[in-house]
């Protein structure tokens, strides 16, 4: 029942994200290949496929490998102690993430 509560709330000519519930127009959902059904927001297309990168190193050895996951635990512990919304340093830190593995 709440599933058709929240159809019931989208704005005609409008759809929602299957991740994060986003309300967007359609032209600006990404549909996954043989499923047109599924449609997600650009930023969690962004965020699924950095999980699908991290989900193909595990089973690669290298520089490069190593490399990304420092990255990858940096970023953790950047969410993890909230520095994205800092006043001063917190729009560097979105744009160095976004820009990162």
């Amino acid at each position: 029942m709440s599933t058709q509560a929240v159809t019931n709330d989208v704005p005609r000519g409008s759809s929602i994200c299957w991740c994060c519930g986003t309300i967007e127009e359609p032209n600006r959902l990404v549909q996954l290949g043989n499923h047109p059904e599924v449609t997600v927001c650009v930023r969690c297309a962004h965020s699924i496929s950095k999980r699908a990168w991290e989900l193909e190193d595990r089973s690669r050895t290298g520089f490069a490998v190593r490399a990304r996951d420092q990255f990858r635990l940096l970023r953790k512990t950047v969410v993890r102690r909230g520095w994205l919304h800092h006043r001063l340093i917190g729009r560097p830190l979105r744009w160095i993430g976004k820009h990162t593995p």
